[in-house]
C-alpha cells in the first residue's frame, strides 16, 4: 500500500466514521426523545426517515462519483451530513413551526437530510477502495470499513447513553439527547480537515460523456419514499385498503415502473440494469437486503428493551451494544483477513449467517427474567455472524462485474442493504406498534388502567403510567387533607366517588372522624395501594414490550433462514488479480 492510498483509506474512513456513529449514537436516546418529544407511535420513523433518504441517493452518488472526483463528492456529502446534525439536535426547540410541524415531525424531516449525506459517506467509501485494490486484495481493506462502523457502534450507544443522561447536567439549558447530533460537529470539522488536505482528487475516467439523469433520480426518489410511508402508517388508523395507503403503493408502483424503462433506454442509466445478468448480482443482492432488515431490527429496538424491561437507563443500554460492536469489529476484519488468503467469500458468508441465526434464535428467547448477561451473550454471537456479511457480499459482486460498471454495482449492493434497512425498520415498527397497541387496550379494557388510556401509554409508556399516578395520587392526598384537617364535605364527596379511592379507605373516610391521626391512616393506606397498583401497571408494560419484542426477533428468524438460502446460491469465483 502506498502513503496515498493510506492516507485515502485513513479519509474515507473518518467520513464513513460519521455515518456509522450516528445510525448508532441515536439508537439508545430514542427513548429518551420520544419522552421529551412525544410520539411512540413515530418511533421507529426517526430511523426509518434517514434509511429511506440515504437508501435512495446511494445509486446517485455512485453515479456522481463517475462525473466528478471523489474528493469533492466526499466533502458534498459530510457538509450535508453536518447540517442535517445541526438541525437534528435543533428540533423541537421553537416549538410546533408552520410546515416543520411539532419537534418529532422536525426530527423526522431534519433526519431526511442527515440521510442525504449519509448515502455519500457509505457509498463512497466502498467505490473508493474498489478503485483502489484488485479483488484478491480489496477484502481486507473492505473488512476495515466493517470494523470502522463496529468501533462507531461501540461509542455510539455508549457514548449516546452518556450524552443522553448526563450532557443535561453538564450543560445547563440543552437538552443531553441534542447532544447526541451536536457531538457530530468536532468530529466532522475533523473528518472535513482531512479530506480537505490529505485526499487525492481520485475520480473515474472517461467522463466527458457522463451525465448524470436527474429526472430517474427524481423517480427512484418518489418511487422510495411512498412504499415505506405506506409501511410505516399505523394500520388501525389506515388499514392496507384504505385509500391513502393504495394510493401510495400505486405512486410508488408507478414511479418505480417509469424509472425502470427509462434506466433501460438510457445511454448511461443510474443503475445498469444489465447488471441483474450477472448471477453473482443478482444472487448476492438479495441477502444483503435480508441481513441488513434484521440488523436494524436489532440495532433499533433492543435499546428499547432493555429501556422498557430492563429497567436500564440510555448508558446501561448502550453498553448493552458494545458487544454486538465488537463480534463484528472481530468478525469483519477477521473475515477480510480470510477471504484475500483463501480466496473463498462463499463459505465464510455461510458461515456467518448460520451463527447470525443463532443469535436472532437466542434473541427471540427473550422474557422479563432474560438477564442483562445472558442479552450481551447473545448481542455477540449476533455480531459475530454478521461480521462476515458487510465487506464480503460486496467483494463477490465487485469479483464479478466489469470494471466499467464497478461503481454502480458496488452503490447497487450498498442500495439494497439500505433499502433492506429501511423496510425492515418499517415494517418491525408496525409490527411493534400493533402488538403494543393491541396489548394496552386490553391493559385498559381489564380495568387496570383507569387513570390513563392506551394511548397514553402508546406515546410514553411507563414514563406516562408514572405520571398519571403522581397526578391522581396528589390529588387524591390534597381532598384528603381538605375533608381531615378542613372538614370540606365537598372533598368527602368526591373521595367517595372516586374508582381509584380503595374501599376500605372510603370505610375510613364514612366512619372516622376528620382529625389529623386519621388523616395520617387513611393517606398511607392509599398510598400503599396505589404503589401496588402503579408496581402492577408497570410490570403489565414491561410484559408488553417484552412480548412485542421478542415476536419481532421470532419473524427475523424467517428472514436470516431465508438469506442463508439465497448465500447459498451465489457462485465462488476465483478472485481477481487484476
Amino acid at each position: 500500500m502506498t502513503r496515498s492510498q493510506l492516507l485515502t483509506i485513513i479519509g474515507i474512513l473518518l467520513a464513513m466514521f460519521l455515518g456509522a456513529l450516528d445510525q448508532t449514537i441515536v439508537a439508545t436516546a430514542l427513548p429518551k426523545i420520544v419522552e421529551d418529544l412525544q410520539g411512540l407511535d413515530r418511533f421507529s420513523w426517526v430511523a426509518t426517515s434517514y434509511l429511506v433518504a440515504s437508501t435512495a441517493f446511494v445509486p446517485i452518488y455512485g453515479k456522481l462519483a463517475d462525473l466528478y472526483t471523489h474528493k469533492k463528492i466526499e466533502i458534498v456529502a459530510v457538509v450535508i451530513f453536518l447540517i442535517g446534525s445541526m438541525l437534528c439536535g435543533m428540533a423541537g426547540e421553537f416549538g410546533t413551526l408552520p410546515l416543520l410541524g411539532d419537534g418529532m415531525t422536525q426530527l423526522i424531516l431534519f433526519r431526511a437530510i442527515q440521510g442525504i449525506g449519509g448515502a455519500g459517506l457509505f457509498a463512497m467509501a466502498f467505490i473508493i477502495i474498489a478503485g483502489m485494490f484488485p479483488p484478491s486484495e480489496r477484502g481486507k481493506y473492505q473488512g476495515w470499513v466493517g470494523a470502522v462502523f463496529a468501533i462507531a457502534s461501540v461509542l455510539g450507544p455508549w457514548l449516546g447513553g452518556i450524552l443522553t443522561d448526563q450532557a443535561s447536567d453538564i450543560i445547563p439549558g440543552i437538552a443531553g439527547w441534542r447532544w447526541v447530533f451536536y457531538v457530530n460537529l468536532p468530529f466532522g470539522a475533523l473528518a472535513l480537515w482531512f479530506i480537505i488536505n490529505k485526499m487525492p482528487a481520485y475520480k473515474h475516467e472517461d467522463v466527458e460523456n457522463t451525465k448524470l439523469d436527474y429526472l430517474a433520480a427524481f423517480l427512484l426518489i418518489i418511487g422510495l419514499a411512498p412504499i415505506v410511508i405506506a409501511l410505516q402508517l399505523e394500520k388501525s388508523i389506515y388499514p392496507w385498503t384504505s385509500p391513502l395507503i393504495v394510493g401510495l403503493i400505486f405512486l410508488s408502483l408507478l414511479s418505480i415502473s417509469i424509472f425502470y424503462f427509462r434506466s433501460k433506454r438510457s445511454t448511461n442509466p443510474i443503475l445498469n440494469l444489465n447488471l441483474f445478468k450477472n448471477s453473482a448480482f443478482r444472487t448476492a443482492n438479495p441477502p444483503t437486503f435480508l441481513m441488513g432488515a434484521s440488523f436494524m431490527g436489532i440495532l433499533i429496538f433492543l435499546p428499547l428493551f432493555l429501556i422498557n424491561v430492563q429497567g436500564a437507563n440510555a448508558t446501561q443500554a448502550g453498553l448493552g451494544m458494545i458487544p454486538l460492536s465488537a463480534g463484528i469489529l472481530i468478525a469483519s476484519i477477521l473475515s477480510g483477513q480470510l477471504v484475500s488468503r483463501m480466496g473463498n467469500y462463499k463459505i465464510l458468508l455461510l458461515i456467518g449467517v448460520s451463527i447470525f441465526f443463532i443469535g436472532v434464535f437466542l434473541l427471540s428467547t427473550l422474557n422479563v427474567n432474560t438477564s442483562y448477561n445472558q442479552i450481551l451473550l447473545y448481542m455477540f454471537i449476533s455480531g459475530i455472524g454478521m461480521g462476515p456479511a458487510m465487506p464480503l457480499y460486496p467483494l463477490a459482486i465487485q469479483n464479478a462485474v466489469d470494471q466499467k460498471v464497478l461503481g454502480q454495482a458496488t452503490s447497487a449492493n450498498q442500495f439494497f442493504r439500505q433499502i433492506g434497512g429501511a423496510i425492515g425498520a418499517s415494517v418491525l415498527g408496525a409490527i411493534l406498534a400493533t402488538s403494543l397497541s393491541n396489548s394496552f387496550h386490553q391493559l385498559h379494557n381489564e380495568n387496570q388502567t383507569d387513570l390513563i388510556t392506551a394511548n397514553d401509554l402508546m406515546q410514553e409508556g411507563s414514563v406516562a403510567a408514572n405520571r398519571s399516578f403522581q397526578k391522581s395520587d396528589s390529588i387524591v392526598i390534597w381532598h384528603l387533607n381538605e375533608w381531615y384537617i378542613h372538614k370540606d364535605l365537598k372533598s368527602r364527596d368526591i373521595l367517595l366517588s372516586k374508582n381509584n379511592v380503595p374501599n376500605e379507605v372510603k370505610k375510613d373516610i364514612r366512619d372516622n372522624q376528620p382529625t389529623q391521626i386519621n388523616f395520617e391512616k387513611s393517606k398511607n393506606a392509599f398510598q400503599k395501594v396505589s404503589d401496588a397498583d402503579l408496581i402492577k401497571l408497570q410490570e403489565a408494560i414491561k410484559g408488553s414490550f417484552a412480548k412485542a419484542i421478542r415476536k419481532i426477533y421470532q419473524y427475523l428468524l424467517y428472514v436470516v433462514a431465508l438469506a442463508w438460502l439465497f448465500t447459498w446460491f451465489i457462485p465462488q469465483l476465483p478472485l481477481r488479480k487484476k
